[in-house]
Parts: C-alpha cells; sequence; structure tokens
C-alpha cells in the first residue's frame, strides 16, 4: 500500500523515526521548537497522518506510533523523485548527484560496493 506524505507530514513522521512513540503533546513540543507549528497546526497535521494510515493512536494519554517504516517511505519517494525529474531513470538521477559533488574516495568506496552488491 503506497501512502503519499506532504512535507508537513514527513516533518511528524521523521520526529516519530527518531524518537519513537511520543505523546500528541510531546510531538507538539518537538515541533514548535524545530518548526515554530502551534498545537493546532501540529494536530491537524497528527490527524492527517493518522488518517492517512501512517501514525496510530494510542490511548491513553494520544500516544503516537509510526505506522509506515521509514525504509517504504524513503523508497516511495525516490521512486517519485526519479519518475517525476528523471524520466524514470535511476542512472540520470545517479549521474546527476555524482556530477554535483566532488565525492571524497571513502564516498567512492561505498558507492562501488553498494553497485557491487547489486549484482
Amino acid at each position: 500500500m503506497e501512502i503519499k506524505l506532504f512535507d508537513s507530514e514527513l516533518k511528524i513522521m521523521d520526529v516519530l523515526w527518531k524518537e519513537g512513540d511520543l505523546t500528541a503533546k510531546e510531538l507538539t513540543g518537538i515541533l514548535k521548537e524545530q518548526v515554530g507549528w502551534n498545537k493546532n497546526t501540529t494536530y491537524t497535521v497528527i490527524k492527517k497522518c493518522i488518517d492517512k494510515g501512517a501514525i496510530e493512536r494510542l490511548e491513553p494519554n494520544f500516544v503516537c506510533r509510526a505506522v509506515l517504516p521509514k525504509e517504504q517511505v524513503q523508497e516511495q519517494e525516490a521512486t517519485e523523485l526519479i519518475n517525476k525529474v528523471f524520466d524514470g531513470s535511476a542512472d540520470l538521477l545517479f549521474a546527476s548527484l555524482l556530477n554535483r559533488k566532488n565525492l571524497s574516495q571513502e564516498e567512492i568506496d561505498r558507492l562501488k560496493q553498494f553497485v557491487n552488491n547489486l549484482k
């Protein structure tokens, strides 16, 4: 099942992935500090995530738990980027990334190892 998350929803998910289960009140405090959201904004975005099935609400105390694993969302977002910007071509994405940055030898070695493991 693919769930499309918007940037605001990804902010909530990112906190839950990093911190684990949190109450809505704890999420509100963290997001107020990180991005300046007020309580109403945070609760609205939490509700959207619950409605989409990305978060489940546990009682007591309105505890929020991420249902979607981070890796699944990363894979969906990467696929969407490749399809939208690079005409479905992963090699064009990688060429673009590699041409924009001077990679260290360590980064090059990790990329080579990654590619070799795909075989």
